[in-house]
C-alpha cells in the first residue's frame, strides 16, 4: 500500500463567524487532515484587526442570517468588510460562503438585492465554461444539487470570473484574482449539522412556509451523495492555493 504525506507546514485557517451553527462543517475535517490549526474568530464580537486574524494563511467567511439590505443595523459588518478588503488587495486567500460570499460582493462593488421567493431548499446548479475549468467541476455530475439558502442575490462584480449559476440565481459561485472564491450555496453543511439549522432558523422557516419534515428527508437524501462531492471541491482549491499541501504518494515501508 502507498501513504500520503502531507507538508509539514503548519497552516492557520480562520474561521468569521455569525451564528454559532453555521460552522465549517466538511471543510474542518478536510483541513484537520492537512494538518492545519483552525480556530473560529466571532465575527460580531471580536477585534479582527489582530494580526492572528488578518495574517492567517486563510480565512473563511462563514454565513448567517443577516441580510446586507440591513447592513446599517450590524455595524461589525464595516469591520468584517475590512479585513475582506485588505485580504482581496494582498491576494491571501479567501473563501466566503453565504453572507460571506454577498459580503465579498459588496466589498468588490457589486450590489446586494432581495431576491424574490423562497431562497431556502434543495435545487439544480451549473457551471460556466470557467467553473468546468475550476475545483468546481466536480459540480458539474448529472442531476449534482446543492443547498440553497439565503433572501438576498448579488450582481457579479466587476473583475469577477462567474463560475456556477441555478435556476435561482445568474450568479452562485464566482472566484476574483487568485486567491479568492465566493460560493452563494452551501456544500460544507452535513446531514447532522443540518438538524442545528433546521432550529436556529425556525422562525424564517415558519415564516416561508417551508415544512422542515420535507426539507429534512431532502437533506437525508443529498448530505451523503454530496459528502465526496464538497471534499473534491474543497480540497481542489485548497491545493490550488497551497500547492505544497498537496500529498505526495509514498511508497510503503
Amino acid at each position: 500500500m502507498a501513504s500520503k504525506v502531507w507538508s509539514s507546514k503548519t497552516r492557520s485557517a480562520v474561521a468569521l463567524r455569525h451564528v454559532a451553527f453555521e460552522d465549517l462543517g466538511r471543510l474542518a475535517g478536510l483541513l484537520d487532515a492537512r494538518g492545519w490549526q483552525v480556530s473560529y474568530s466571532e465575527a460580531t464580537t471580536e477585534h479582527l484587526a489582530h494580526y492572528s486574524v488578518r495574517e492567517a494563511d486563510l480565512v473563511v467567511v462563514l454565513g448567517g442570517p443577516i441580510h446586507l439590505c440591513d447592513a446599517h443595523a450590524y455595524p461589525f459588518l464595516a469591520r468584517e468588510m475590512r479585513l475582506i478588503e485588505r485580504r482581496l488587495e494582498l491576494g491571501l486567500p479567501t473563501l466566503g460562503i453565504g453572507l460571506g460570499a454577498r459580503l465579498m460582493a459588496r466589498v468588490l462593488g457589486a450590489a446586494v438585492h432581495r431576491a424574490d421567493g423562497i431562497g431556502i431548499g434543495w435545487g439544480d446548479i451549473s457551471l460556466t465554461a470557467e467553473g468546468l475549468r475550476s475545483p468546481l467541476a466536480a459540480l458539474s455530475q448529472p442531476g449534482e444539487t446543492v443547498l440553497h439558502w439565503r433572501r438576498e442575490r448579488f450582481d457579479l462584480p466587476s473583475g469577477a470570473r462567474r463560475l456556477a449559476f441555478s435556476g435561482r440565481d445568474d450568479n452562485e459561485a464566482f472566484s476574483y484574482g487568485p486567491a479568492a472564491l465566493a460560493l452563494q450555496f452551501h456544500i460544507e453543511a452535513d446531514g447532522r449539522a443540518l438538524e442545528e439549522w433546521y432550529v436556529g432558523h425556525a422562525a424564517e422557516l415558519r415564516g416561508q412556509g417551508i415544512d422542515v419534515a420535507r426539507l429534512r428527508r431532502q437533506g437525508r437524501l443529498h448530505t451523503s451523495r454530496q459528502r465526496q462531492t464538497a471534499a473534491a471541491v474543497f480540497d481542489g482549491w485548497l491545493d490550488t492555493q497551497f500547492p505544497d499541501d498537496v500529498p505526495a504518494t509514498m511508497p510503503a515501508a
